[in-house]
C-alpha cells in the first residue's frame, strides 16, 4: 500500500533548482512525480537514485543521486508523511 506524502522545497531548494542545468530539473522533477505516483518507500528501492541517508552535521537527512556530480537532499518527516527537499548541491570528489 502506498502511503501519501506531501512533498515542500525549501527557499534554498527553490532558488538553487532555478540555476541547475534543465537536465537535473527534469530529474528533480521526474523523481518528485515518481513519489507521488508510487510513494516514497517504492521509490527508495530503485538502485537508480541511489537513496542513503546521511551522516555527520546531516545525520536524519537522506540523499538521492540526479547524476554522477548533482545531488537532491531531503528530510522526511515520517509521522505527518511530508518531505521537505532541502537542497541541490553539486557533489566534491
Amino acid at each position: 500500500m502506498k502511503k501519501e506524502h506531501r512533498i515542500y522545497s525549501s527557499r534554498l531548494f527553490e532558488k538553487q533548482v532555478k540555476k541547475i542545468p534543465g537536465a537535473i530539473r527534469k530529474g528533480v522533477e521526474m523523481w518528485i512525480k515518481s513519489i507521488e505516483l508510487k510513494g516514497l518507500c517504492e521509490i527508495r528501492q530503485l538502485s537508480g537514485y541511489h537513496d542513503e541517508p546521511l551522516q555527520g552535521k546531516r545525520f536524519g537527512k537522506r540523499s538521492i543521486r540526479l547524476n554522477k556530480s548533482y545531488r537532491l537532499i531531503y528530510e522526511e518527516n515520517k509521522i505527518e508523511n511530508i518531505i521537505i527537499l532541502l537542497e541541490v548541491t553539486k557533489h566534491d570528489y
